[in-house]
């Protein structure tokens, strides 16, 4: 009892911490870009119904695209914790399923018919629509075998049937413009997103939220092995299917909206694994939390980096998630050594 309520206040400092930072690279992000705002003087501004220039900036660009990084990255950090603790690997990473790679086709599909010219948020429903479809079809592969394994190798099926076709769309776009659209937007971007796309990815995200969420006991008690949770009272089909959808859910929304970001579902379990006790169930708050932050930041940084064109997002996340993956590597090669 003692050592579980201590566990509790541990894991209260630390969300704390996190949601100050969090609070504080807000409050930056809201401020700073290629025209600097006084954050004071634009909430007058909105407030007094006068339409300046620092109150538009504020409220139709620098509000909506702070507000999907915290929520994209938060569903990033979270289902990637989620999704180690279930296959208790540390080198699950939410595309694992293959969830990200759906959505993706989703859209990219709504690119390929022209529906995104015709239709602003069909781009989003798209890749919303690609990962619903993506856990269905996992769920008819592993229905008659849940076990893990069958589960990821159903999602590394899915993932490459739906890499090869969203290359395929790309050798078939009917003109370069087409293909270069698809590409920059498979890269990763938060750029010009509205409130629409906020509004129509907030519930389903929430929803997944709820649903990993829930699983932290039991996560908890899988750590300790199938058998294990099994005899504590531990449903492990539910559990399952809990985070499966979960995960599509929330990264779905994600994908749907900003395209390809990487490592970030990855990177941050890691770095805070050791601050909660190595419990998967503990993790999951700190890992939606701090991936928050690190999108938010990596945000800021395209934006404030002097180069002619915004770098995407995707490939900053990339540039900073594949070594430290590599490091992952070696790090578990050597321990299987050992």
């Amino acid at each position: 009892m003692e050592l579980s309520l201590n566990n509790r206040y541990k894991d209260v400092r630390l969300s704390l911490f996190l949601f100050s930072i969090l609070l504080i690279l807000c409050l930056v992000s809201l401020s700073i870009g290629e025209i600097n705002i006084n954050l004071i003087n634009s909430l007058k501004d909105i407030f007094n119904n006068e339409s300046s220039l620092n109150s538009i900036i504020f409220k139709e660009i620098r509000l909506p695209r702070t507000l999907l990084a915290v929520l994209i990255g938060a569903s990033l950090g979270l289902s990637g914790a989620a999704l180690q603790g279930l296959v208790r690997n540390p080198l699950a990473e939410p595309g694992l399923i293959g969830v990200s790679t759906s959505a993706a086709l989703g859209s990219v599909i709504t690119f390929y018919f022209g529906l995104s010219a015709l239709f602003p948020l069909a781009l989003p429903l798209g890749g919303i629509t690609g990962a619903l479809l993506a856990v269905i079809f996992l769920y008819l592969l592993t229905r008659h075998n849940t076990s893990m394994l069958a589960i990821i190798l159903a999602g590394v099926a899915i993932s490459s049937l739906a890499a090869a076709l969203t290359a395929l769309a790309l050798n078939l776009a009917p003109n370069p413009y087409a293909s270069l659209e698809i590409f920059f937007w498979l890269m990763g971007s938060l750029a010009d997103r509205s409130y629409s796309h906020l509004s129509l990815i907030l519930v389903p995200t929430l929803l997944g939220w709820w649903l990993m969420l829930s699983t932290r006991r039991e996560l908890d008690v899988l750590a300790l092995g199938e058998d294990t949770a099994q005899s504590l009272g531990v449903h492990l089909s539910t559990v399952n299917k809990r985070i499966i959808l979960g995960v599509t859910l929330s990264v779905g929304s994600a994908v749907s909206v900003s395209g390809g970001i990487g490592f970030i579902g990855l990177v941050i379990p890691h770095l805070l694994r050791r601050f909660v006790g190595y419990q998967p169930g503990r993790l999951l708050l700190c890992s939606a939390l701090g991936g928050a932050i690190l999108l938010l930041t990596a945000d800021m940084v395209v934006r404030l980096l002097p180069t002619q064109q915004e770098l995407k997002i995707g490939v900053l996340t990339a540039l900073l998630g594949a070594p430290f993956f590599l490091h992952l590597i070696l790090k578990s090669k050597k321990e299987w050594a050992s």
